[in-house]
């Protein structure tokens, strides 16, 4: 919890937070409006994960350019730049009147959504670096806060617009001038580390140790993006709720414990270990796996309270063991698997949406569960008895 207190008393360092929570404000409350955008345009749900890719290949394509652009217009003012464009980006898929534009305005989503993200993370990492704090865990918590926030309210104000795209203007124009406000604090931050070490140390032969939570990272960062993109048509669907003003129950649950799990995580890790941590969060990614396919509403929305709380501490300890790996440096071995997550994050909602497809949503959630236990078994065979830099 230092961090914490560190970032909401003072405005430098809440200000780059409040890029996180922004960040998924908005994501927070485009996931409400899923279903209504698949009933409007009569898609399934293999055009829902197409449409889902088309937002996946805006980043993926995008990514290489957002060292130069950071290095040229300087991160802080980038970092504005992207949250402001992301922001008014995604009321385009409300406006969308045929899938075609969905997708495109999807894409053009993605396009700020992985820029911003990438800029905003390396201003956290800029600032710790400078003044030797760390916060980078916590900033991590207000992104999921950003989800309870978007959810949660978007949830209570849904009501009161006639149409999505009006909710959708009123949280980006929100999310635009508060980001302005604060932007001052960040805004002439610019990047100084020299990477030419790690870069040297970067060769695909000294990242095999890290295959193995990497692939954890993998498969844990699937579920967080299957569950944002899908948990509201799981409960409209397959759970059946008497309103759709409930579809983003399931969502708010599983951010709110994604956020507390978050802030307390180090606490935890600190008194038990990384192993004992992974392994505790993959057990209660299991259980809560479990309530949810039970598909009956409070079980299912307390079931995805569960799965955030396990999920949300995972990441952070990966990150923290691929930083002590030997034969690469701390910050190649974390990018590694970090990326690594983040692709499983993007192709989690898309390989969900076929299987939905092809089977139902339930045996997309059933998947779900399978990988997890299968993240338990190797976090407990590979994690627990064997070093991750030794033979």
């Amino acid at each position: 919890m230092g961090s914490l207190k560190l970032i909401l008393s003072d405005l430098r360092y809440f200000s780059i937070a409040w890029v996180f929570c922004s960040l998924n404000i908005m994501i927070g409350t485009w996931v409400l409006y899923i279903p209504y955008v698949k009933d409007k345009l009569s898609l399934n749900d293999a055009q829902i994960g197409i449409a889902l890719f088309c937002l996946a290949l805006g980043i993926l394509l995008f990514l290489p350019l957002v060292p130069y652009l950071t290095k040229k217009v300087g991160l802080g003012k980038y970092t504005l730049l992207g949250i402001v464009l992301f922001a008014v980006a995604f009321t385009g898929p409300l406006w969308a009147v045929n899938y075609t534009l969905l997708c495109a305005s999807l894409f053009l989503v993605g396009i700020f959504s992985g820029s911003t993200d990438v800029a905003m993370n390396a201003v956290v990492s800029q600032i710790e670096n400078e003044e030797g704090i760390n916060m980078m865990s916590s900033a991590h918590g207000f992104f999921s806060l950003g989800g309870v926030i978007g959810g949660s309210i978007g949830t209570l104000l849904m009501v009161f617009f006639s149409k999505p795209v009006y909710h959708m203007l009123v949280m980006a124009l929100l999310v635009i001038l508060l980001n302005l406000w604060l932007s001052k604090h960040y805004f002439n931050t610019i990047e100084t580390r020299d990477v030419t070490e790690e870069k040297r140390r970067s060769g695909i032969h000294k990242l095999r140790p890290l295959f193995v939570i990497a692939f954890i990272a993998f498969v844990i960062m699937s579920s967080e993006g299957a569950i944002e993109h899908w948990s509201a048509l799981y409960l409209v669907e397959v759970v059946k709720v008497s309103s759709e003003n409930l579809a983003g129950l399931g969502f708010i649950f599983f951010s709110v414990a994604m956020t507390i799990g978050r802030f307390f995580g180090d606490g935890i890790s600190a008194k038990i270990g990384s192993v004992k941590t992974i392994l505790i969060g993959c057990f209660l990614g299991c259980a809560g796996y479990l309530l949810i396919l039970y598909k009956e509403l409070a079980v299912a929305v307390i079931g995805f309270g569960i799965v955030g709380t396990g999920l949300s501490v995972i990441i952070p300890e990966l990150f923290r063991m691929a930083g002590k790996a030997k034969g690469i440096s701390a910050s190649a071995a974390i990018s590694f698997v970090s990326g690594m997550g983040f692709l499983g994050f993007l192709l989690g909602p898309i390989v969900l949406g076929f299987i939905s497809n092809a089977f139902s949503l339930v045996k997309s959630f059933l998947t779900l569960l399978g990988l997890t236990v299968l993240a338990l078994i190797i976090s407990y065979v590979k994690l627990r008895y064997e070093k991750l830099n030794r033979p």
